[in-house]
């Protein structure tokens, strides 16, 4: 028998049973059914140790044991469930509980909290402990991402997220001893930092300590303000997880319940992000072509991960010349709306507002930037909202109909956007996952780099949940050298690539967070017991779109009617001045460059 397939006997709880060597105590004991109590473990992340509501006793050892990071042994005796683990683990809780807010009912995080969630799995019924507490003011400035710190337990998930999947490195523990926090760098604020906003951060804080900034008021104040005409543009992944939120399977398809939801809310138009993706694919494509043509530096590298955007212009800015200058589609979308529709509605701009809804917490930060203001200062794009956000508010208005068989009266699947921008193509639906920008490019690159009318529709090679792939893409004559990366520490490997010079490409797709953005910040809490960032998770909600994509008859963008009809309209050519003035952005460096 190997090393790499050697196996130990072991008991637990008076169980014999044969695992695995390299296992933990906790991974053993989910492997047959025993779930040990757990709050700073994440399987995504580093092991910390630090929570110890994980303990477990073993036979011989005077001290109880981290099951999260103990191996296994040949022979070990592990006891899970006894009196004084289960006392031991209740102390632990009751004394993170004795340290923190006792605001559960009005906390976001009520009924997703894993520390409520794990007082009531170890019995915690009331709080014996009483004393100083914590009292560290609220950080609620940023722009995208909010700092709770009376509600953080230092279990260290955000610093390990921010440094081991994001590659930024912002957060940290500040202070000693009993005054320890976590923070950027000295204390900075968020927005003052190396943050770039991507939200992940939130995502695996099991408490309520950091948030993105709710934008749910303001939304509900332009929906009752009269004078204004409200629209919102929702982004492709929305539709793949906004389900989950009531309780759907996760990668259910919710197409028509959302826009119905959306219209009960009061919107005066609902509107499909996925029109201004097959916009962005159309004139990246073209830059993507004229670059390949000698016009620009290569590799192009994809802009519309607002994250990924400002990690670029924090940590690499001499890469900034190879981004392409297309905005993302959701700033397409609202500089359209405040331009061309409000020209066709005989609007004035200023009578209109527009909310987006998107997975990406960033996206709160992008809409902000100078860049995206119209000439008078005022924003393209009023409001972001979350898909935690959307809802919450779909909830808060009484909509309940995802699980109710009596609303099939109402052929709810049917709910169309609408016109003239809630058409789009299939591949605007895959912009939302891993690849699904590449895909898109290369679709309507290939009819002008093969001059076919009908080349290769799909490309599965580039295809991908799992971080970092690179391959060669074979159209026509051509073969493009092109990287998929998401989550920004597999970005690091390629863009550190490019600039030590070992290897050239063409074109690479980058997003900030993992799986893209059906894995962004601002995606709906996985049930209790559901890791965030589960690969399966993801797994699924990009099947979704991809099921989408099949489905529909125009699966290219430069194909989709809507996009033929606003260029001949409004635009022009593809990549001409109206469409670069109104369609592009720029970038810039704003901080001296960090160690990598």
């Amino acid at each position: 028998m190997t090393a790499n397939n050697a196996t130990y006997q072991m008991t637990i709880d008076g169980r014999e049973v044969s695992v695995d060597a390299g296992m933990t105590i906790m991974q053993a004991a989910d492997q047959f059914g025993i779930r040990i109590p757990r709050l700073c473990y994440h399987p995504d992340l580093s092991l910390a140790g630090s929570c110890r509501v994980c303990l477990v006793e073993v036979e011989g050892m005077s001290h109880f044991m981290a099951s999260c990071s103990v191996e296994v042994w040949d022979g070990m005796e592990v006891r899970t469930n006894s009196p004084e683990i289960r006392q031991m683990r209740r102390d632990m809780v009751e004394l993170l509980l004795d340290n923190h807010p006792k605001d559960c009912q009005t906390c976001e995080r009520d009924g997703r909290c894993e520390l409520q969630n794990l007082a009531y799995a170890v019995g915690v019924r009331e709080r014996l402990f009483e004393g100083e507490r914590k009292d560290l003011p609220p950080e609620s400035g940023s722009l995208s991402v909010i700092r709770e710190p009376r509600k953080c337990i230092l279990c260290g998930r955000c610093v390990r997220v921010c440094d081991e999947v994001q590659g930024v490195a912002n957060l940290g523990r500040l202070g000693r001893g009993f005054t320890t926090y976590v923070a950027p760098a000295h204390g900075a604020p968020m927005d003052e930092s190396v943050c770039i906003q991507c939200g992940q951060c939130i995502n695996v804080c099991p408490t309520a300590a950091f948030l993105e900034r709710s934008s749910t008021e303001a939304v509900w104040n332009a929906l009752a303000d009269p004078t204004k005409h409200v629209v919102v543009q929702t982004a492709p992944s929305i539709r793949a997880a906004i389900g989950e939120g009531f309780g759907l399977d996760a990668g259910t398809p919710v197409v028509g319940k959302m826009v119905w939801a959306l219209r009960k809310l009061g919107f005066d138009g609902v509107f499909d992000t996925d029109f201004a993706a097959d916009l962005t694919i159309v004139e990246e494509s073209f830059e993507l072509v004229k670059r390949l043509e000698g016009n620009g530096p290569l590799p192009l590298l994809t802009s519309c991960s607002p994250g990924w955007v400002s990690f670029m212009e924090r940590f690499y800015p001499e890469l900034i010349p190879h981004a392409s200058t297309c905005k993302s589609p959701m700033s397409m979308m609202s500089t359209l709306f405040k331009t061309w529709y409000a020209s066709k509605l005989g609007l004035d701009p200023s009578d209109l507002y527009v909310v987006a809804v998107m997975p990406c917490v960033a996206k709160k930060t992008e809409a902000g930037r100078p860049e995206h203001r119209m000439p008078d200062g005022t924003p393209y794009t009023d409001a972001v909202l979350t898909t935690r956000e959307l809802i919450w508010m779909i909830k808060s208005c009484g909509i309940d109909y995802w699980n109710n068989p009596q609303m099939a009266v109402f052929d709810m699947p049917k709910e169309r956007f609408d016109d003239p921008m809630g058409l789009a193509s299939g591949a605007g639906d895959i912009f939302g996952t891993t690849g699904g920008v590449m895909e898109a490019a290369l679709r309507t690159a290939a009819p002008k780099l093969t001059g076919e009318d009908n080349p290769q529709l799909e490309f599965n090679e580039v295809r991908a949940v799992e971080g970092l792939r690179e391959v060669e893409v074979v159209i026509g004559d051509h073969t493009l050298n092109v990287a998929v990366a998401n989550g920004l520490n597999n970005a690091k490997i390629i863009l550190d690539k490019v600039l030590r010079g070992d290897r050239t490409y063409h074109v690479i797709e980058l997003m900030a967070c993992p799986g893209g953005c059906i894995g962004g910040g601002g995606q709906p809490y996985p049930p209790p017991g559901t890791r965030v960032l589960d690969p399966e998770l993801l797994r699924l909600r990009a099947q979704a779109l991809y099921g989408i994509d099949e489905q529909k008859t125009v699966r290219r963008s430069h194909e989709n009617p809507a996009i033929i009809s606003l260029y001949e309209e409004f635009l022009g050519e593809a990549g001409g001045a109206k469409a670069h003035e109104l369609l592009h952005t720029t970038y810039a460096a704003k901080t001296p460059r960090g160690i990598r």
